[in-house]
């Protein structure tokens, strides 16, 4: 690990103006992937800035109905709200369904957003990476492939997405609250958050340089039955090969969103509006203009037959 300074932030302003000043600064709050990036220097921030004690570890209901989930709420104390229990169900079931129990204590939901990739030729610096180094090329596409991304992917980069948090916040439209380092605040629809890698796959989100997560805003509760169906290599303390995060409502009408297969937490129209023609439906139009490897294409099997499951789930409970 290389040298590095340190300072506390009293307030997120002051954080982000930090940030912004001072280059190769990074945030930090729990650690639990920043610095695993640092041991292997993937990461080398010359400055942290730490956040732990900006007040930002609430969760609060909105005047709208909704639910504002601070940056520092760790994901265990979120999986066990119990307005998130009840009214978020999917939510609490994706943050259950990620990383172990210690790491939970720790991990934050801001972090947790902002989690890297987990493709072994980003972690392997010895292998070229055009997330890791622009330009440099992608060695997953002619290497070992199976977990990576089958949808959105280029290329350029055929990295996947590793939260299971963020695949919930993607159904329940959520928007990443932040503020700059000239103050500004905004509010980012998390559809636009995570961005697609084209040719830029080191540009892995919309912040701008020193804007820092603040919160997380949930809109109204959907109601209906909340699924969230994580299949992995084992039981525990494993990403994600498929992924599925489902809402059933009453009226017949359903959501779903999908991780383990893009570069970012996967969600399109045609998909939710497929639901009354069945899981086989749903799957084709959410794979539609995949372009899965010889190693990862079981992943298009793998995603309709857990699909079919959620359905026949849900069937057995009406």
């Amino acid at each position: 690990m290389r040298p590095f300074s340190y300072t506390r932030a009293t307030s997120p302003e002051e954080a982000a103006k930090a940030a912004a000043a001072t280059p190769g600064a990074r945030f930090i709050a729990g650690g639990t992937n920043l610095l695993d990036l640092m041991k292997l220097q993937i990461e080398t921030p010359a400055h942290l800035i730490d956040v732990n004690r900006l007040g930002l570890d609430r969760i609060e209901r909105t005047a709208e109905g909704g639910l504002k989930i601070g940056a520092l709420v760790r994901n265990t104390d979120l999986a066990a709200d119990r307005t998130v229990r009840r009214d978020y169900a999917v939510l609490s079931r994706a943050l259950l369904a990620g990383a172990s129990g210690q790491l939970r204590n720790k991990a934050t939901t801001a972090g947790n957003l902002l989690q890297r990739t987990r493709c072994p030729y980003f972690y392997d610096t010895r292998m070229p990476c055009n997330k890791r180094r622009p330009g440099s090329g992608c060695g997953a596409l002619q290497g070992i492939n199976r977990s990576l991304a089958i949808i959105g992917t280029s290329d350029a980069c055929i990295a996947q997405h590793p939260s299971d948090m963020a695949v919930a916040m993607r159904l329940l439209d959520a928007t990443v609250d932040t503020v700059g380092a000239d103050g500004a605040r905004r509010s980012i629809p998390i559809a636009d958050f995570h961005l697609l890698p084209g040719d830029t796959p080191n540009v892995e989100h919309a912040l701008k340089p020193g804007e820092l997560i603040t919160s997380v805003t949930l809109p109204r509760p959907l109601g209906g039955a909340h699924v969230y169906r994580k299949v992995r290599d084992r039981s525990s303390y494993a990403f994600a090969l498929v992924s599925v995060a489902a809402v059933f409502g009453k009226d017949g009408a359903a959501r779903f969103a999908f991780g383990g297969l893009a570069p970012k937490p996967w969600r399109v129209a045609e998909a939710d509006a497929a639901a009354s023609a069945g899981a086989a439906a749903v799957a084709e139009a959410a794979m539609a203009g995949a372009r899965p490897t010889t190693q990862n294409a079981f992943k298009q099997g793998l995603t309709a037959r857990t699909l079919a499951s959620i359905f026949r789930q849900k069937e057995a409970r009406s």
